[in-house]
């Protein structure tokens, strides 16, 4: 994706992405980025697009670089009280929150827009389809989410040894799911999703 051609910033306008919808275990995150137009980090683009160093230089630089920046999370047994779509929209309007500016719109990857209604007073929203590739404040968003996700995962491994987080980052790998098996499930496992029911 090239950076800055024939996108329109506004200094208000934040980019908001969420990371693990879909895994077993863990989390949802959410991130919400408003880039700095003057200062936008090159190599951009959807965070399953980059390796994990790049998603790390990235994180440095877009921290360094904008104009603000937030990362925020729904926990399992949210997802499991509220399902993973309400859990994936409660992560963002949190994010939306974490901001030190409060943004006059945002940016939201996927087809649907969290709550956008702060004290009697309405964010503007879009939704995008597809803009973590396409949009460089989503892009970063998806990068910050990504980044802290993993993260997070990575530091449960040592506490929960058996379940390979590390590696897998909750997502039902063939290894995940034969450890699920063995193990049963752990305090991060979402229960309401098949797989972790079926291993109670």
């Amino acid at each position: 994706m090239q950076q800055g051609e024939n996108v329109q910033y506004d200094r208000r306008v934040a980019g908001i992405d969420e990371a693990g919808r879909g895994p077993l275990a863990g989390p949802v995150v959410a991130a919400a980025v408003i880039l700095n137009p003057d200062s936008v980090p090159s190599g951009l683009n959807d965070s399953k697009k980059l390796t994990a160093s790049q998603r790390e230089r990235l994180e440095i630089e877009i921290r360094a670089s904008a104009l603000g920046c937030s990362v925020a999370w729904s926990d399992r047994a949210e997802i499991d009280s509220l399902n993973i779509l309400g859990a994936t929209m409660l992560a963002m309007r949190r994010a939306i929150l974490g901001l030190v500016l409060m943004p006059t719109a945002v940016q939201v990857d996927g087809n649907r827009l969290p709550d956008l209604n702060f004290q009697n007073r309405r964010i503007d929203g879009v939704a995008i389809v597809g803009g973590d590739a396409h949009i460089a404040a989503i892009s970063a968003a998806s990068i910050l989410a990504k980044t802290a996700r993993d993260r997070f995962m990575v530091d449960m491994d040592r506490l929960y040894p058996h379940y390979a987080f590390a590696q897998h980052k909750g997502y039902g790998t063939e290894i995940h799911c034969d450890r699920l098996r063995e193990h049963g499930p752990c305090s991060l496992h979402r229960r309401s999703f098949a797989p972790v029911r079926a291993a109670l």
